[in-house]
């Protein structure tokens, strides 16, 4: 039986840059199944903080602690940006890339590229270049070559931030396919309405610091705190 790498335990951690906080200290545990969103204004610390528990970003102050070796735990977690970065290569290849720097040989990667393109919907684009896609397209290319590996945590930044209502929508639903199949997923998002409808939990951020961490729906009808209260009602918080 595989051991799973979460919980994840962060305690403590601060993110410096040339002195100056960006965010913490963090005392968090993520564990179990399902959506954790990241809420909070601009500037509160969102990307960092998912960059932190991604491994993109190290603690200047405490630490993280997943359940198996940190070496171990980083081949069974994926990242997609919210601009995701596009190879000169055509949809197919850029899927496969990910396996074939797995070890995987070039056609078995190819050959698995092409179903999970096929179940992401670019079934109709394997062979054209990655470089012309669509914004909703570039996202889901991003998304299968992220879950292709099988993630047991997959971590995204605000996936849906620059695309249209029918790429938003398609998006989610491969999203709480891949939930449906295990795995944990935990992103950022500034669409209140995409939170409700995703997450099983909720952690609101504010000043690089986590005031608040609980259930979605508790969240949304009994916020905890006064700001996490204002933001949902649509006010600025400082």
């Amino acid at each position: 039986m595989v051991t799973s790498i979460l919980p994840l335990r962060i305690h403590a951690a601060e993110v410096k840059r040339r002195g100056t906080r960006l965010i913490g200290p963090i005392d968090l545990t993520l564990g179990g199944t399902g959506i954790t969103i990241v809420l909070g204004p601009n500037g509160s610390g969102k990307t960092t903080l998912l960059r932190l528990l991604h491994g993109l970003e190290r603690p200047a102050h405490g630490g993280l602690d997943w359940s198996i070796p940190e070496e171990e735990a980083r081949g069974r977690r994926s990242f997609v940006f919210q601009t995701p970065t596009m190879m000169r290569r055509s949809v197919t290849d850029c899927i496969a890339y990910a396996l074939r720097v797995a070890g995987t040989k070039r056609a078995e990667a190819r050959a698995r590229a092409r179903e999970m393109a096929s179940q992401v919907g670019l079934g109709h684009a394997l062979d054209r270049s990655a470089q012309v896609l669509s914004g909703g397209e570039k996202q889901k290319l991003a998304l299968a070559r992220a879950l292709i590996r099988e993630p047991e945590v997959l971590f995204l930044d605000e996936p849906c931030a620059n695309l249209d209502g029918r790429a938003t929508r398609e998006i989610e639903t491969i999203l709480t396919d891949a939930k449906s199949r295990g795995t944990r997923i935990v992103m950022s998002t500034h669409d209140l309405g995409q939170a409700a409808r995703l997450a099983d939990e909720i952690v609101f951020m504010l000043n690089g610091c986590v005031r608040e961490l609980n259930v979605a729906g508790t969240f949304f009808e009994t916020p905890a705190t006064p700001e996490a209260h204002a933001f949902l009602n649509g006010q600025i918080v400082e």
